[in-house]
């Protein structure tokens, strides 16, 4: 049952004139910020809440387990206080819940953030936004870089293996903490990308992990592999402004904002 939220309709809005994204991030998240602050077409507005993250431990997988164990706990706080500031529609600005348990999990996720909001709002995750994204380009093999621990990286296969991709390389940088992902040097994710993940047989590469921004950095990537690569930050921004309508192009800032 959806929570009973009345939003009210200003006769001739200015801020978010178009629309309202209310944007839900960890505590400890300053990648889905930045990445926010690239795309922002005229008439939207970006709305933050956060919600806390207290074990901040990333180190093994009963680590990484606890983490998400702990975050479910804390995500409708941050959901109940972003309603107030009338949003037109939600991001999850945080990937690793979304792609647990796969298909399935993501269901059942939604289904729980969907608790806290009128029924029409629309909604975007993480996984849902990636495969959207991949849809566009007509592309089926593809390879995966996270920065998770293996226990993280097996929910993230089993979401793209249910979703019908093949996924050619599945590799997780095992950052130590929640704050350390967005720490993660630029060269290494490069080298990652073009030395291990690349090849003839593989049609795209995304990458998972909301606080590892690489918005500035894929767009070069693309150009020299000459084919799809997506970080999961300009998915979910792609993907909240499509739901409502905004089609706005972005010319230099990735494949995806610009051809769909």
């Amino acid at each position: 049952m959806s929570a009973e939220v009345t939003l009210t309709k200003p006769q001739d809005p200015w801020i978010g004139a178009r629309g309202r994204i209310g944007v839900v991030i960890p505590s400890t998240n300053i990648g889905v910020e930045y990445d926010c602050q690239r795309f922002i077409p005229q008439g939207i507005s970006w709305h933050f809440a956060r919600f806390f993250i207290e074990h901040k431990d990333l180190t093994s997988d009963n680590a990484f387990l606890a983490f998400i164990e702990a975050i479910r706990l804390t995500i409708p706080d941050a959901m109940r206080d972003i309603m107030t500031a009338e949003p037109t529609h939600i991001m999850m600005g945080m990937s690793a819940e979304t792609f647990w348990g796969g298909l399935a999990g993501n269901d059942e996720f939604s289904a729980r953030l969907r608790e806290h909001m009128p029924d029409s709002m629309g909604l975007t995750t993480g996984a849902d936004a990636i495969a959207s994204a991949l849809n566009q380009f007509k592309v089926k093999n593809i390879s995966v870089v996270s920065p998770y621990q293996p226990i993280g990286d097996e929910q993230v296969l089993k979401f793209f293996t249910e979703t019908g991709f093949n996924v050619k390389h599945n590799i997780g940088l095992r950052c130590d903490t929640a704050n350390s992902i967005a720490h993660t040097p630029q060269k290494d994710v490069l080298n990652l990308i073009v030395n291990e993940m690349d090849g003839d047989d593989v049609d795209a590469i995304v990458q998972v992990g909301t606080n590892m921004s690489n918005s500035d950095l894929f767009p070069t990537i693309e150009k020299m592999l000459d084919k799809p690569v997506i970080p999961i930050n300009v998915a979910t921004i792609w993907h909240a402004l499509r739901a409502i309508g905004v089609t706005d192009q972005f010319v230099g800032k990735g494949w995806l904002m610009e051809r769909h």
